[in-house]
């Protein structure tokens, strides 16, 4: 049935018919009321931030500031300032690319145990639908899950379904580093499901991290579960267009732009788009280069893995600049594979990252299954992750030829 709605989306938009149309007047309505309002401005308190001048000095503007203007301001600060700046603007420092990691966990612990609370005192307001106190009840619950002794929140925002990412590792002394970006529903609700843990992003990075312990002990890794943009929220109108990764692809330059000064891997870190998250890649990918290169990487180049893509808005590898090197792979049961692979007037993501005119090289996913399966334990798509994420190239899976 899924997959069936995806065609007929897609199918019906193509066509030049309005997304669903053919679904009738109800299913149309349905289909619009999951149009996600992306979110691009600076998290809840900056303004304030930006207006307190009892510092002594003025603070860094959140929205105009460079995470290498970021890490030297928050590198001249005392403990006792930070301190306070910690409790007084807890979402303003916890989201800031460039601020020390340390400091960023620290304030995600105060923004999340804030939220946790107002979400508590919803749920026993008698004044509040009993739907709506069992919603508060959930996020209480969900928050109350990040704040586990050993949870590491790099970054956290309450606003709309929640964006928040999450490290496994020492990302401050990490050699390699890995980035996953997830697609459509991706979110605060969804980001760590115990059933069916490869659904949600957290899942794909505790996957990913413990297999490149397996395969090499002695590296020290770190993997970034990054929801840091509105996804999709299923298969509705923004999963057909780029509206949303094109406001999500500036956040993910900037993530990569404020590791560049608190971490300092053998490389640049290695990105796994998945699904929608492709598209996101794609858009960010010319600009890449600039963002995650070091001074001291000689290669210049990020490795970027896409898997289960709907297509990443470009016809080929060519269009997405020099800066990287892009992997794909789909598995023979994935539904997106039987997605229209073209853009026609704004829908649509363009070709088959697959496809041997598009020039990415392929890697095996064999033994996984479905969209999701691709980080499950023993697939040739985990193994290939995990290598590509540690830099070793050799012992990376290709596809068996076809008959």
């Amino acid at each position: 049935m899924r997959r069936r709605r995806w065609k007929h989306i897609l199918i019906g938009a193509f066509a030049g018919a309005a997304v669903l149309a053919d679904a009738g007047a109800a299913a149309a309505q349905a289909a619009a009321a999951t149009e996600q309002l992306a979110i691009s401005t600076p998290p809840a308190g900056s303004a304030a931030w930006v207006e307190d001048h009892s510092y002594g000095h003025d603070l860094p503007d959140p929205a105009t500031t460079a995470p290498a203007a970021a890490a030297e301001f928050f590198g001249r600060l005392a403990p006792a300032e930070l301190d306070r700046l910690v409790e007084a603007y807890p979402l303003v420092v916890g989201n800031f690319d460039g601020a020390p990691l340390a400091v960023r966990y620290r304030a995600n612990r105060v923004a999340l145990a804030a939220d946790r609370d107002h979400a508590r005192a919803r749920a026993a307001d008698p004044r509040l639908t009993p739907e709506q106190r069992a919603l508060a009840v959930s996020r209480a619950n969900d928050v109350q899950s990040l704040l586990s002794p050993g949870r590491q929140i790099l970054a956290f925002d309450p606003r709309g379904r929640g964006l928040l990412t999450e490290v496994w590792g020492d990302l401050g002394g990490a050699d390699r580093v890995a980035v996953l970006v997830p697609g459509s529903d991706a979110d605060l609700g969804h980001f760590d499901q115990a059933v069916e843990p490869l659904r949600s992003p957290a899942g794909m990075a505790r996957a990913l991290y413990r297999e490149e312990g397996r395969q090499a002990p002695g590296t020290r890794t770190a993997v970034i579960a990054w929801t840091g943009y509105v996804t999709p929220s299923g298969l509705g109108p923004d999963a057909v267009t780029s509206r949303l990764a094109d406001v999500g692809a500036p956040r993910l330059r900037r993530l990569l732009a404020g590791l560049k000064e608190t971490t300092r891997p053998e490389a640049p870190p290695a990105l796994f788009c998945h699904s929608y998250g492709s598209v996101v890649c794609g858009t960010a990918a010319p600009d890449i280069p600039r963002a995650a290169a070091s001074p001291s990487d000689t290669s210049g180049v990020t490795d970027v893995v896409v898997f289960g893509s709907p297509g990443m808005g470009v016809e080929d590898t060519a269009e997405l600049g020099g800066g990287v090197h892009l992997w794909a792979t789909r598995n023979e049961t994935d539904w997106i594979g039987n997605v229209p692979y073209l853009e026609v007037g704004g829908l649509g993501h363009g070709a088959d990252p697959t496809s041997a005119e598009f020039g990415a090289e392929r890697i095996s996913s064999a033994g996984s299954s479905g969209h999701n399966g691709y980080l499950a334990t023993g697939t040739d798509s985990l193994h290939n992750f995990a290598a590509v994420a540690l830099g070793a190239y050799r012992d990376v899976l290709r596809p068996a030829p076809e008959a």
